[in-house]
């Protein structure tokens, strides 16, 4: 069986998903949908993709697609989702899910009623320095006691991880938070039970702020501090700090580090070092084997709940 695959969204995410998906055996992307056709046409030359558009409904009229991925514009995420469901297709989105929780819901009631796959692209689930850490708590010898957590871009434009002009604007709530969000409880074995947010000025051009902290506490106790700000001039992205009751682990991106930043191999975690591809994998073999996936829709929307109560907060202060 090889699964048909329909991309949309050929910038720097998608591009990563391609490059994973070269990996995967039994996987071929048949059609991809951006909108930017000439940028579109050059990434499908690249990769050996026949079909190009940039209108999703194109793709999802093609018969031979099994599954979509949607690396789009965080506004267009539910909807796509909804129609990709409503298509018959299997469909991995990017993370968020949503930008507004009644969206969501719309997206987990659909998904139960066709029992199609529907996966949301938690990636840091998926890449092996959490793994690592996610296999030395189900065994017991690893607890939460907190985390710290950084998420720092330099993005006072709006530009994306190439450094090219978005045609939207990013969020620190709904996108980069909901990360760690959905990682705290998924590590913590533990539903979120409290969470508080402060941000800082919005910004006049860009309608968003730029820095933003959050905390949050599961109801085992343990507890977790989320520093966020796209002002950041430094070192770019995300960065875990695990603090338990037998060690400290670091963990930034792929690669994991000990609390006096020595380096732990997580080489043999999975058959990958690449998390995009481990998420790619996951989704494929749920659509293989008829199953849910790890980070399903129905399993990521508690993480949107608490964003939902975060913006509610934020908005009232």
């Amino acid at each position: 069986m090889t699964i048909k695959v329909a991309l949309a969204g050929a910038g720097a995410f998608g591009i990563k998903h391609l490059d994973g998906i070269q990996n995967i055996d039994g996987v071929e992307v048949v059609s991809l949908i951006s909108r930017d056709l000439a940028k579109t046409l050059e990434v499908a030359d690249k990769y050996g993709i026949k079909h190009v558009t940039t209108d999703l409904a194109d793709s999802l009229a093609i018969k031979e697609v099994d599954a979509v991925i949607l690396c789009t514009p965080t506004q267009m995420h539910a909807s796509q989702t909804l129609a990709c469901l409503e298509a018959g297709k299997h469909v991995q989105v990017e993370i968020p899910l949503c930008d507004v929780l009644a969206d969501g819901e719309k997206v987990i009631a659909l998904q139960k009623q066709t029992g199609l796959v529907a996966m949301c692209g938690h990636t840091r689930r998926f890449n092996p320095s959490h793994q690592y850490v996610h296999q030395k708590i189900t065994a017991g010898e690893f607890n939460i006691q907190q985390m710290d957590v950084q998420t720092y871009f330099f993005r006072r434009t709006n530009m994306n991880a190439l450094g090219q002009a978005r045609s939207w604007t990013d969020h620190l709530l709904w996108h980069h938070a909901a990360h760690t969000v959905d990682l705290f409880a998924y590590q913590a074995g533990s539903p979120i039970v409290k969470a508080n947010a402060i941000q800082g000025p919005i910004h006049k051009d860009l309608g968003i702020a730029m820095d933003m902290s959050i905390q949050l506490q599961a109801a085992n106790g343990a507890i977790c501090t989320l520093s966020l700000s796209f002002n950041n001039d430094g070192p770019l992205g995300t960065f875990f700090r695990y603090i338990g009751d037998s060690a400290t682990y670091i963990a930034r991106y792929d690669d994991l580090f000990n609390g006096k930043e020595e380096k732990i191999d997580v080489s043999k975690v999975d058959v990958s070092m690449n998390g995009i591809e481990l998420q790619d994998r996951e989704f494929f073999a749920a659509i293989k084997e008829g199953r849910e996936p790890n980070a399903s829709v129905a399993q990521v929307l508690p993480c949107y709940q608490v964003l939902h109560n975060l913006e509610l907060q934020l908005n009232a202060g």
